[in-house]
């Protein structure tokens, strides 16, 4: 094993998770859902603690494992989280209650993101986690964007996608559009962009306060 594959390994096995969130793991597992790695978990709720996050959108319920960590990390914040699935999103109630989280601090919607995130409020956001259908993942990021406010930061999980992002030989439509984003948000001079080879990879992007 290669030095590099050796810290990824650490990197990610090292993470110690809530009884809550390892119940919500074996429920999205269970239930066919990829949930975040506990790496790319972590990494959230240091960012969510760090940015002392109040209003949060996560477009990708499933069953509340981003939501947890995120939740962990900004322990007064409000979120926000959409998705198709009624069921998933079912469970993801129960898991909040569960974790002693306020109903209050947990609006879910469920619906296409697509169609809900161009009602919401732009400039209004402090993170938005993006971890959704990747068939829309570029369509995501913008609305992202939008809604984020000024020093925000969008968070974009399964950003190396299996590993294929960084194989230029890999052009199917997904690993085209993470790889997209990728490229476009370190050339862009709106924001501040960095990605990390945690998990699946987990793609930081703040907008920039002018």
């Amino acid at each position: 094993m290669s030095d590099k594959v050796s810290n990824w390994k650490f990197a990610n096995e090292i993470i110690s998770e809530s009884e809550v969130i390892t119940k919500a793991r074996q429920q999205s597992l269970e239930l066919g859902i990829e949930p975040i790695a506990a790496a790319v978990g972590a990494q959230s709720a240091v960012i969510a603690a760090a940015t002392g996050a109040a209003n949060i959108v996560e477009i990708g319920t499933g069953v509340g494992v981003s939501g947890l960590w995120l939740l962990t990390g900004a322990t007064q914040a409000m979120l926000t989280s959409i998705d198709t699935e009624l069921d998933h999103q079912q469970h993801a109630r129960a898991l909040f209650t569960e974790a002693r989280i306020a109903a209050n601090r947990v609006r879910l919607i469920t619906g296409r993101a697509l169609d809900v995130l161009p009602r919401m409020n732009e400039n209004s956001y402090d993170i938005v986690f993006v971890d959704a259908d990747p068939q829309s993942v570029i369509e995501y990021v913008e609305h992202g964007l939008r809604l984020a406010r000024p020093g925000g930061t969008v968070l974009v999980a399964h950003a190396l996608w299996k590993g294929r992002v960084s194989d230029p030989t890999q052009r199917d439509d997904i690993t085209t559009g993470y790889r997209t984003v990728v490229t476009e948000t370190a050339a862009s001079g709106a924001v501040i962009s960095a990605l990390s080879p945690i998990g699946d990879g987990l793609l930081q992007i703040t907008k920039i306060a002018e």
